[in-house]
């Protein structure tokens, strides 16, 4: 990733370091204090309590000063205060150092990280020294950059911390001063108008259809071979996979049927190279664009580094490949402006802006959430807590576009605009990488509302023509998200707030009018069309409003939205089991006294909102029309994306909400589940509300994705349910990918992973300690992880219990000298939790699901996974449906073996891995067994034992 014109090479270059001035580093020496020293190189010898004493009492030299304060607060068992004083501290933080010289480019927040970052050697050095190094080569490269480009930029910015009082702001400016020739600068200047630094888009003319050319099989093979490259390995099940894939490129042979392909890639076969190979090759022939669709953001990253070795050179790469997000993952200039000018002068405030920017400067997208955005650099700056749900995030500082609130071309920045940046790039690009939430999304809208004629606001779904859906063991919970509706206190008052904008203070949102009145002013019957705006103004009343969730829990509630709400939470306490912790739910039927006519008056002030956003969508529609002559193809976009906005919340959200409230006081709809719900967080009411999901999600799947493409490849490596008595039964995976659906038949293929699995792992059952015990537990966890010297990874079902285990353990491990993380607890997201364990080859990692889906550690840093507990599906109201339509015990237990298929599956990802799998739970019935791959050896038996199996198995691992 780039982050300055420096190559690698002249970052490291040793007469870049040297010709630094050496008094400007000697400050450096003096950082880090007798205390500090002995913190970090002897952690076992100091204790935790006095460790949050000496950060608290002066600034040291330290690598992310939250992530250390709160590993301290946990294994101290100490209030938060003493954490939030030893992370105020004014510490010289390597990490903020890093995050300014190097934006956009990766790292990981530790020591060792930054150091390989930097092509620093971590080698046996002691962290302290190494924090030292890591300055000196940071302040040395500072210099080396200003020499060889404009330093007014980084001066300005420098000078603006310096007067924040941000520690390093002193050597930061005299590196840049030494290596600019001391430049004048104006101590007023920020340099945060990074806006105006930033290159214009330009507009193309539309790419033509693609054209329909096959791919024949020997053309497929010589292109995977070109990617894999001279002396690759040849893997026949790798080559026959890709092949297969190259099917679902052929042209159709009738507008009736198209070609659908269930590809089930075993680990290890090398899954992405294999579809990547006939995906690159038919766009170059067909000068068309396939799209690849992956469940997480992290994951489309990861795909995009894969097409390294597709498109080397990193010019073609960037022409070809693409990513495409919705709108609230990339940055908006405008409320970075807006936010930048409301600046209070906190000073971590300040120093987070100066991040952003100088980040904004080099990105490559402006993909703040999985992109070249350090997902790390927000949590430098969180506020408190144990949990790391503090930290602030992009969205939730109002940097991103999350509530549709892009105003397109009477924005300042439009054609600077990251998102627009990328969808004329997605236009041109042979590989599109999505994820399945943006296309299900954008597919449902254009079967309601058409597809665009004039912009493709996120994707143009019906533009898809060739799709490849990886990790399609996930299409199901995908589906279940995309097309579900829920009518909650919180999606109501983001309508409201969409709306009418901020209505207290400190609130940041435009408002409809401050967004449109423009356009509504401009339209032919200005009276009637500003008319109808102010009617949808008026309406947004009653939704509810600041403050709903105090009235709503008193009682008092303003307005019908809210007295809905209110009796739903009544029902709710009155039927449901309180014992829930996550959620409190309950039947919709029969309603509680009074809700019918609630829902009815509810359902009543909705249609007065719908109607007035319909006609003004309408009516701007209908300037294409009359003012054709006059108006430019940018205004004609931003007309048409305004208007597909209000009718998308009208037609697809309004409507739903409606018929939702119409229904009930009649029966639940067919093929749907519906129920109330008060959603809980950390204890606390959260929201309150109606929801309604399809119980089997993969019928619009099916009807609005599969059915319009050309082809489609849905691949996994855990697609089928291997049954006791049918163990190649393709059932399950055609349930769960929406193909039984289809009204034409889709071709299969299975390809087995090259894995020696009986010699390579061994799964454990241990039956003699207590799952309810949470002593004995983390006992288990803590044996367990020093039998294997690290290189564990816990998954848990639930995040309580991951967290008293993690506060169990911390302590022993860290006197064992294994380093553990855990997500819900390190104040830094998951992505950076694998990366970190990825890195460290004997740290632990605790988890829940999205761990266990997305962790990919191959080697000696996985060697180990020690799993809490069957993973049963959660019980809810949704599930007893789908148990009742799918068979009762028969889905429930399918799930249970996904689960545990998928999980064991992250344990050996190389020829040479070897690993074992331990399950805390003798409830592991024998017909669970089928999950895991034939032939690996199983053992019930006590801890004792397990231990003993684990430290044997894993001593025999080759050097």
């Amino acid at each position: 990733m780039a982050f300055s014109s420096h190559t690698k090479a002249e970052l490291h270059a040793p007469d870049a370091v040297s010709a630094f001035p050496a008094a400007a580093l000697q400050g450096v020496e003096l950082l880090v204090s007798p205390a500090q020293d002995q913190l970090l190189d002897q952690p076992a010898q100091l204790d935790a309590e006095a460790g949050l004493a000496c950060l608290a009492a002066e600034p040291h030299l330290v690598c992310h000063a939250v992530f250390l304060a709160n590993r301290l607060q946990i294994a101290a068992r100490a209030e938060r205060t003493a954490a939030r004083a030893a992370r105020e501290q004014a510490h010289y933080d390597v990490a903020e150092l890093f995050a300014f010289v190097c934006p956009a480019r990766f790292a990981l927040p530790t020591p060792a990280g930054i150091a390989r970052a930097l092509g620093l050697d971590p080698g046996a050095a002691c962290p302290t020294a190494l924090l030292r190094e890591c300055a000196r080569c940071l302040l040395a490269h500072l210099a080396a950059e200003a020499r060889q480009q404009s330093a007014r930029e980084m001066l300005e910015q420098a000078q603006f911390l310096a007067r924040s009082r941000w520690p390093w702001a002193p050597l930061v400016i005299q590196a840049i001063e030494e290596g600019s020739g001391n430049q004048d600068i104006s101590p007023f200047l920020t340099g945060l108008n990074v806006w105006d630094r930033l290159a214009e888009w330009e507009d193309e003319g539309p790419r033509p259809q693609p054209d329909t050319k096959a791919i024949p099989p020997e053309d497929v093979e010589r292109e995977l071979a070109r990617i894999l490259g001279n002396g690759s390995e040849t893997r026949t099940a790798q080559r026959d996979y890709s092949v297969k894939v190259s099917q679902a490129f052929a042209p159709r042979t009738s507008r009736h049927e198209n070609h659908i392909l269930l590809a089930e890639a075993g680990t290890g076969l090398g899954k992405t190279l294999g579809y990547l190979a006939p995906a690159a090759l038919w766009a170059r022939r067909n000068s068309g664009t396939v799209w690849i669709s992956t469940y997480t953001k992290n994951l489309q990253r990861q795909l995009e580094q894969e097409t390294q070795k597709v498109f080397p050179s990193p010019e073609e790469r960037r022409r070809k490949v693409v990513i495409r997000k919705g709108r609230e993952n990339y940055l908006c200039l405008l409320n970075l402006q807006e936010r930048i000018a409301q600046m209070s002068g906190n000073p971590r405030g300040n120093l987070l802006a100066v991040l952003i920017v100088r980040w904004v400067k080099v990105s490559r997208d402006g993909d703040m959430i999985g992109g070249d955005f350090p997902a790390w650099l927000m949590s430098l700056f969180a506020d408190g807590g144990t949990t790391g749900e503090r930290a602030p995030s992009p969205a939730n500082l109002g940097l991103t576009d999350r509530r549709g609130e892009c105003i397109y071309t009477a924005c300042p920045h439009y054609r600077k605009c990251f998102v627009e940046k990328a969808t004329r790039a997605a236009r041109k690009a042979d590989i599109v990488i999505g994820n399945h939430a943006l296309v299900m999304a954008q597919a449902a809208q254009d079967q309601l509302l058409g597809p665009a004629q004039t912009t493709d606001e996120q994707t143009a779904a019906g533009a898809i023509r060739r799709l490849i859906l990886d990790e399609g063991h996930h299409l199901f919970d995908a589906a279940d998200n995309a097309f579900a509706a829920h009518l909650t206190a919180i999606e109501a008052a983001e309508l409201r707030r969409w709306i009418r904008g901020g209505e207290t203070r400190g609130r940041r949102g435009r408002s409809l009018i401050d967004r449109i009145g423009d356009l509504a002013g401009a339209a032919q019957e200005d009276d009637q069309t500003e008319a109808m705006l102010q009617a949808v103004m008026n309406a947004a009343n009653n939704l509810p409003g600041p403050g709903w969730q105090r009235r709503v829990q008193a009682g008092m509630p303003e307005g019908p939205a809210e007295r809905f709400l209110m009796i739903i939470r009544e029902q709710v306490l009155a039927r449901s089991e309180t014992a829930a912790r996550y959620a409190l739910e309950t039947g919709c039927r029969p309603p509680l006294p009074g809700l019918a006519e609630a829902a009815d008056a509810l359902a009543a002030a909705l249609q007065e909102l719908a109607a007035p956003m319909q006609a003004l969508a309408k009516s701007l529609m209908a300037r294409l029309d009359d003012d054709a002559a006059k108006l430019e193809t940018a205004e004609r976009a931003r007309i048409e994306s305004v208007a597909r906005g209000l009718r998308r919340r009208a037609e697809l959200t309004l409507n739903a909400w409606i018929d939702m409230l119409d229904r009930l006081s009649r029966e639940e709809p067919e093929g749907f589940a519906e129920w109330f719900a008060i959603e809980q967080s950390f204890g606390q009411e959260a929201d309150v509300g109606m929801y309604r999901h399809w119980i089997d999600p993969t019928v619009p799947l099916a009807k609005l994705v599969l059915e319009t493409v050309d082809g489609a490849v849905i691949t996994s490596a855990t697609l089928r349910d291997r049954l006791p008595e049918a163990p190649d039964d393709w059932a399950s995976a055609e349930m769960r990918t929406g193909v039984n659906h289809l009204p034409y038949p889709a071709m299969r293929s299975v390809h087995h992973s090259p894995y020696d699995y009986p010699n390579q792992a061994r799964i454990v059952i241990v039956n003699d300690v207590n799952r309810e015990d949470p002593d004995q537990v983390a006992a288990a966890y803590r044996e367990l992880f020093l039998a294997a010297g690290g290189g564990a990874l816990g998954l848990f079902t639930a995040i309580s219990r991951l967290r008293e285990t993690y506060r169990r353990i911390i302590a022993p491990l860290s006197r064992n000298g294994l380093s553990l993380y855990a997500q819900h607890v390190d104040p830094v997201d998951t992505g950076t939790l694998v990366d970190l364990f990825r890195a460290e080859q004997n740290s632990c990692l605790l988890g829940t699901d999205a761990v266990r889906d997305g962790v990919d550690v191959p080697g000696e840093a996985l060697r180990l996974i020690v799993l809490e507990r069957v993973p049963w599906p959660q019980p809810s109201i949704l599930e007893r449906a789908r148990r009742a339509a799918f068979g009762g015990n028969i889905y429930q237990e399918m799930i249970v073996r996904l689960r545990l298929r998928q999980a064991f599956g992250r344990l050996i990802r190389r020829a040479d891995d070897r690993g074992v799998f331990v399950v805390l739970d003798p409830r592991l019935a024998s017909r669970f067994l089928t999950a895991f791959p034939e032939g690996v050896p199983v053992k019930r038996t006590g801890l004792v034992d397990a231990i003993e199996t684990v430290q044997t198995f894993l001593a025999e691992r080759p050097c």
